[in-house]
């Protein structure tokens, strides 16, 4: 008695491949729409950092990080403790000098030069104090800079990467990421204008005090640092 051999029809062969291309087409379109989520995250955030900053200007006429009355505006519950430290006035971040302005902390404390920390760590504890930026303002974590919507940290420095001014910075952005929030921001150009690109060595690679990369390169593997100007 002969057996009769069972397979797939060509029909059933083409659902197949129909759902495999669904799936592949879907998973291909999540990924697109995380990317550009956290290309909207990076956008916000250079946007938003720069408000707080020209907010806090606006209503204590000083540089936050700078400021030369931090001290006495904020302290601690009891009225007399310090929570913070002033910044020495001059409209310009003076940064730890071991480390590349952006990527500066954070230090052991807020409050007191000798414990080490800087005016680029005082500047993000000035902003949360005044309810400009959320996190803690007290402690290490006041002087930390907060993170990016590519495991990268958002910082300040003065000068670097071509500007004379003070520059908000945000690290480990992949090149796609990088590439559309120059374009988006300005003029896509990593060497110009007033967002520029530097193509990273490592993971918050302290070198925003380098010049900037000549040219982008999206090779799906290269990350960037991008600054602009505040």
């Amino acid at each position: 008695m002969k057996t009769r051999q069972t397979g797939f029809t060509l029909v059933e062969i083409a659902i197949v491949l129909v759902i495999i291309g669904l799936l592949l087409g879907g998973i291909l379109k999540g990924q697109e729409m995380i990317t550009q989520a956290k290309i909207k995250n990076v956008v916000n955030d250079f946007n938003g950092i720069t408000a707080a900053v020209n907010s806090y200007q606006d209503r204590y006429r000083a540089l936050p990080g700078d400021d030369l009355n931090a001290t006495g505006r904020w302290k601690a519950s009891d009225g007399t403790t310090d929570v913070t430290s002033n910044g020495n006035g001059n409209g310009s971040f003076n940064c730890s000098a071991a480390k590349a302005g952006y990527n500066d902390g954070p230090p052991t404390t807020m409050t007191g030069i000798a414990a080490g920390q800087s005016e680029c760590n005082l500047y993000w504890q000035h902003l949360r104090l005044a309810g400009f930026v959320g996190g803690a303002t007290t402690g290490q974590a006041a002087g930390q800079q907060p993170a990016n919507a590519a495991n990268g940290i958002m910082g300040v420095q003065t000068g670097g990467m071509g500007f004379t001014s003070s520059i908000i910075c945000s690290s480990n952005l992949p090149d796609k990421i990088a590439i559309a929030v120059d374009s988006q921001m300005d003029d896509g150009t990593a060497a110009s204008g007033q967002v520029r690109g530097l193509k990273q060595t490592g993971a918050n690679d302290p070198t925003g005090a380098n010049a900037p990369t000549d040219v982008y390169a999206e090779t799906g593997t290269n990350q960037y640092l991008l600054c602009k100007n505040m």
